[in-house]
């Protein structure tokens, strides 16, 4: 095609080095004449198909027909399932999956994948656990095989689980290093205090030296049920051939639970605070939440627009006083910060929104001022535009993050579990197109306005202002 474009645009003995004219409508080919807009891509992106076999494993996929793919295993299973006794074992069992098999020894498998150019990873939250591998097409079942051996027959070999114990307890050190991480697992310490979810994903370290095999059996046969599992598959990845490799490959679980059904407990939320004084740090760093929803409730959506317009701003990306955020606008001319991104972390029944940064130590209190500032103006006067600005930074960040076979496997696999079903992106743009200001007002009035928050700081953070005092500014008597 692009041979006949150059003939029929150049002339004999044109000299190359000139400029020429610039091609018309009729010599371009139809595909490039009539862009699809927004809203039919959206539509034209390839359906998710979902079935069941026979067992009641849910299998999940999306053709794109590329010649690659990602299969992964989503599991309903995480830290919120154990108990203060077993706290650790999901990711554990997580680390010990790809310590070899009865069929493949750990160097077998590792030089499995490597011989056939794939990637194996796999990753535990605090709801959901997940094997996945990402190949080429023509490889499909040789995933599936591998992913169903290594969760039907890993030996958990007592010599490899106690050198597992020293890989694990080397990993904490690294997490203790992110001073992020940290502060996140403090935020869920005293958000959720005393429930599942104010637990780390990795467990103490009294935990990670006492963990016995039969420990990672019972948690296999508790919660590696077919019926709360899904095979998730995203690029070249026929549905029918995949639900075929499932049946064959993973038809013989049994989906019989013994002993009690897991159920998620309610996690109640308590507006408290855990503040980590260091003076000799250089920065503090610092998060501040409030409950919002879960994964299924409608006002997720507004409060995803509401995270939206707070946005994200770090002074090494650089930006002038006309970015979008109005708090970054502040820390642009004064300086209030180094950086801060806001969140909204969703679980099944509760959730967390609020703001991380790092800033100076003194500059705790005038960041804490303009950060509640703007929570209230979400409550009272966000305007249509700011609103419409959000939403269509929503959209772009959205359609951005399923780039790739391997993000798309995760959405369907996640959601899936979440929901039952994958939200289509023409629905999801569907329901950010519904909200408009007065929704984001009401939610975030709702959430937000007069409600206790948490807090978890750690640092130099003397100048962080007193519990009562945060709490007496999340709400304004001229209202």
């Amino acid at each position: 095609m692009a041979s006949k474009i150059l003939r029929s645009s150049l002339k004999l003995g044109q000299n190359l080095s000139k400029p020429s004219k610039p091609l018309s409508g009729s010599y371009l080919p139809k595909r490039w004449q009539s862009a699809v807009t927004y809203e039919q891509a959206m539509l034209n992106i390839p359906e998710t198909q979902v079935s069941t076999i026979n067992n009641g494993l849910r299998v999940a996929s999306e053709d794109t027909g590329s010649p690659t793919c990602t299969v992964g295993l989503w599991i309903d299973a995480g830290s919120r399932y154990e108990t203060e006794k077993t706290n650790g074992v999901a990711h554990f069992l997580e680390h010990m999956i790809f310590k070899g098999t009865d069929k493949r020894s750990q160097k077998d498998l590792e030089l499995y994948i490597e011989n056939k150019g794939a990637h194996l990873n796999a990753y535990t939250s605090r709801e959901q656990t997940a094997y996945y591998a990402k190949g080429f097409t023509n490889d499909l079942e040789n995933i599936v095989e591998v992913l169903a051996d290594i969760i039907k027959n890993s030996k958990l070999g007592e010599t490899e689980i106690d050198n597992e114990r020293g890989v694990i307890l080397r990993e904490m050190q690294e997490v203790e290093m992110n001073l992020q991480e940290v502060v996140f697992d403090f935020l869920h310490a005293t958000a959720y205090q005393g429930t599942p979810l104010g637990r780390t994903i990795l467990g103490p370290t009294e935990n990670i030296n006492s963990i016995k095999r039969q420990d990672l059996i019972d948690y296999i046969t508790t919660h590696y049920k077919p019926p709360r599992m899904v095979l998730a598959g995203a690029g070249g990845v026929n549905h029918a051939d995949l639900k075929s490799l499932a049946q064959k490959h993973f038809g013989n679980i049994s989906n019989d639970i013994q002993g009690a059904v897991p159920v998620v407990e309610p996690c109640r939320f308590t507006g408290s605070e855990m503040r980590v004084r260091d003076d000799d740090m250089p920065l503090a760093h610092i998060a501040i939440a409030v409950e919002s929803c879960g994964w299924a409730n409608s006002d997720n959506i507004a409060l995803m627009i509401a995270n939206t317009l707070l946005g994200s701003w770090d002074r090494s990306h650089g930006g002038g006083q006309n970015l979008s955020s109005i708090l970054a606008q502040k820390c642009v001319q004064s300086g209030l910060a180094h950086s801060f991104q806001s969140f909204n972390t969703s679980y099944t029944d509760t959730g967390l929104w609020g703001m991380y940064f790092v800033c100076d130590k003194l500059s705790i209190e005038d960041f804490v001022f303009n950060l509640q500032k703007e929570w209230m103006r979400l409550c009272t006067s966000v305007t249509e535009f700011e609103v419409e600005r959000a939403k269509n930074l929503l959209r772009t960040h959205l359609m951005l993050m399923l780039d790739g076979s391997t993000p798309v496997c995760e959405d369907i696999g996640r959601q899936i579990l979440c929901y039952g079903r994958r939200i289509p992106p023409s629905e999801l743009d569907a329901r950010i197109a519904a909200i408009n200001a007065q929704t984001v007002r009401d939610v975030c009035t709702k959430y937000i306005y007069d409600k206790c928050p948490a807090v978890a700081a750690v640092g130099p953070v003397e100048q962080l202002p007193d519990y009562g005092r945060l709490r007496s500014s999340m709400y304004w008597l001229r209202l």
